[in-house]
């Protein structure tokens, strides 16, 4: 008779593989499409997929990495508790890096490129940099070439009908700059979650969260037309009646910073471990409201749209299966 008490192994699996988070991964591909000038296309899936296939080999190293730091901090994770065997996870984590880096494989060498440089960084997270002050560093770093892999995959496959010119992924930096700020800042309160701490630190990454919104609902340049006769981007409409200025960039940032902004004010007024925790999970949903602010910053309304409405899902999963 199987204990109530230890949920079954699918329920351990998806604990493991924080599922409530993957929400937040898609984004990143289609967020570097649209910051490269690009429609979404088959690379952009590609890339999309292999971003997620890597995410979870780093949610999954980075529970085996901590195995017997969990089991003095957190027993009930599926590795301390016996529910999913360490070899398992370790297992699970080399065949997700394995596909990841497959996927982008099809998408295109530069694609493959971006996606050995990201898959190096989680690795190198997990097993390194974590505990050092390099560490929210390196996670940024993944974060940031995780979007610029999304540019490079649909870029590439572009390139190879003449449709996109040799500025497509640097033209995407900027969009990963700011996402690699918001990672930084989530992953700096994060080492500090099962703790708590002082209100500085979640204060401080309040700050950097409100630079960033004010950044990601800038109005854009105007979209050259692209090369090779393709379409440029969607023009970035208001979404007040004229006269206002509340443009879509601004709408979408607006989102991003309401996300972020609320678990952090609470963990400033009362830094314990749960609100910190709270934080740290509100800051990884808050990402997809920033990738649909990156994307209509780049003129893809629709794409951020379809992006944005990711958010409750996450939400509701949340309830279920932590984050964090």
């Amino acid at each position: 008779m199987t204990d109530p008490h230890h949920p079954g192994k699918k329920a351990a699996w998806a604990e493991l593989l924080r599922l409530s988070a993957l929400f937040s991964v898609p984004g990143d591909a289609f967020a570097g499409a649209a910051a490269a000038g690009r429609a979404p296309n088959r690379g952009t899936v590609l890339a999309a997929c292999a971003s997620l296939c890597l995410y979870e080999a780093g949610m999954t190293l980075n529970d085996w990495a901590d195995r017997d730091v969990d089991a003095v901090e957190r027993p009930h994770r599926p590795l301390p508790s016996g529910r999913i065997a360490p070899g398992a996870a370790f297992g699970a984590a080399a065949g997700l890096t394995a596909a990841g880096l497959g996927l982008a494989a099809v998408a295109g060498r530069p694609a493959l490129a971006t996606a050995t440089a990201l898959a190096g960084a989680v690795w190198a997270y997990d097993l390194r940099l974590k505990n050092t002050k390099a560490g929210p560093a390196a996670m940024a770093a993944a974060r940031a070439l995780d979007l610029l892999m999304g540019a490079a995959a649909t870029a590439g496959r572009s390139a190879r009908t003449g449709g996109a010119g040799p500025d497509a992924v640097p033209r995407a930096f900027p969009a990963a700059a700011l996402l690699g700020a918001h990672t930084y800042a989530v992953t700096l309160v994060s080492r500090r979650e099962t703790e708590g701490g002082s209100s500085t630190l979640p204060l401080a990454a309040l700050g950097v969260l409100g630079g960033i919104a004010r950044a990601a609902g800038r109005n854009p340049r105007a979209a050259a037309a692209a090369p090779g006769g393709r379409a440029a981007p969607e023009p970035v409409p208001p979404v007040l009646p004229a006269g206002r200025r509340l443009t879509a960039p601004a709408f979408f940032a607006a989102g991003y910073a309401a996300t972020a902004a609320r678990p952090y004010a609470h963990a400033a007024l009362n830094p314990s471990p749960y609100l910190y925790q709270r934080a740290v999970g509100g800051g990884i949903r808050a990402m997809i409201p920033l990738q649909a602010a990156l994307a209509a910053r780049s003129g893809r309304t629709g794409t951020a749209a379809a992006l944005l409405a990711l958010l409750p899902v996450a939400r509701r999963l949340a309830r279920k299966v932590s984050p964090t």
